[in-house]
């Protein structure tokens, strides 16, 4: 039967074209995940009617429902109405910077009565991502077109705007690094991709000098407070050792964990989570109670089982033969890739500290479920990579 939407016949799938390794990798790396935020939050002192534990247990419980019936819904289909989904997260992201309480000087959550926190700049990833991946498959054919491009940015612009102004940097740079991906998925011109590397350089040329200029007056313009801080603190970091703290425990406490880890549940007052050597060690620095507790084999193995997630997408990316699906599938690698690679970066004092979950490892039902919802668009366009390209919207 055809219609609008091609013959809904192609639409089926079979039972060996769901990725069931995709499917393994994310629940062994969900299961290490729950065990150090177990062991991170072992002495918590909870004011809701759940711990962080049973929250994550919960998260990942649902998060696998949510990922399972986005896969066997058509990628098509949810690509249709996505305007829907980025004007949904437009409308939080505006109620949450204006009508919400400032948390640690940002406004970046809800809270919810017995429960604890969501975050709205978390779903905007997957919202945005599918956004983007129907404006990219509309002007598919004059995707080199100066206006065009303007377009798509301007298209993400709301998001991308509203993100920063909770502020939320390092989400901020996730949304970024995710849409000039879409667009290196979309196959645009080399030309482009060339020239904007060349852009790229006096940027960093202008960001080395406004750093070591005195008074740092062009920093002061760009970030907020606390981030100048911050990058002060990684490029100077004798004279602000407060600052750099918490990144030196983490690097101490990943190299204090040796071959296999001290063990999980350490109740040494020497751990970083009993010492109080950091803060949110359950989150933004988790990395460091894997590396610490688990040692190297264990840091190694939450690397290993993300980079095999990420490859993935980009398998199932390459397979696909619609070019939409190809930016959905790609786009989700790329976005947990980056994602990854910023938290233990800043656990490894490689990049100036911001905080930033690790995918399926970090506590938090808000990444959980946004990763997941990723997840599962990618693993719809993996159903549905052998078909036919045609158009369907």
């Amino acid at each position: 039967m055809a219609g609008k939407y091609g013959n809904l016949n192609e639409s089926r799938f079979r039972a060996r074209d769901i990725n069931f390794r995709l499917i393994f990798y994310v629940i062994v790396l969900c299961v290490i995940g729950i065990l150090v935020v177990h062991s991170a939050t072992a002495n918590e002192v909870t004011q809701t009617i759940v711990s962080t534990t049973a929250k994550q247990v919960l998260g990942v419980g649902i998060g696998l429902i949510v990922m399972l019936v986005l896969a066997f819904v058509d990628y098509r289909k949810i690509i249709k109405y996505s305007w829907i989904f980025v004007l949904i997260s437009i409308a939080s992201l505006v109620y949450v910077r204006f009508f919400t309480r400032a948390i640690y000087g940002a406004h970046r959550w809800i809270y919810v009565p017995f429960f604890g926190t969501i975050q709205p700049s978390e779903f905007s990833k997957p919202a945005l991502l599918v956004f983007l991946a129907f404006i990219l498959y509309k002007i598919r054919d004059r995707i080199n077109k100066v206006y065009m491009l303007l377009l798509y940015f301007a298209a993400a612009a709301p998001v991308l705007v509203l993100v920063l102004m909770e502020p939320d940097l390092s989400t901020s740079i996730v949304l970024i690094l995710m849409m000039v991906s879409l667009l290196f998925l979309a196959d645009i011109n080399y030309t482009w991709i060339l020239g904007v590397m060349a852009a790229l350089i006096p940027v960093v040329a202008v960001f080395f000098i406004a750093v070591y200029q005195e008074g740092q007056p062009l920093l002061w313009k760009l970030f907020e407070e606390h981030q100048v801080n911050r990058i002060n603190a990684f490029f100077f970091p004798d004279r602000f050792p407060a600052l750099t703290y918490q990144q030196n425990n983490s690097v101490m406490a990943i190299g204090s964990g040796g071959l296999f880890g001290k063990g999980l549940n350490s109740s040494s007052l020497e751990s970083v989570k009993n010492g109080q050597f950091l803060s949110e060690e359950q989150c933004d620095f988790i990395f460091a109670v894997v590396g610490e507790e688990l040692g190297f084999i264990g840091a190694v193995a939450v690397i290993v089982l993300i980079a095999l997630i990420v490859t993935e997408c980009f398998r199932m990316a390459r397979k696909c033969q619609d070019e939409a699906g190809r930016v959905i599938a790609g786009g989700v690698g790329a976005a947990l890739g980056f994602q990854s690679f910023i938290n233990i970066a800043v656990s490894l004092l490689l990049i100036p500290n911001t905080g930033i979950p690790l995918p399926f490892v970090s506590a938090g039902m808000s990444s959980l479920l946004s990763s997941f919802m990723m997840l599962g668009l990618a693993l719809s366009v993996g159903l549905r990579g052998r078909l036919k390209k045609r158009v369907f919207y």
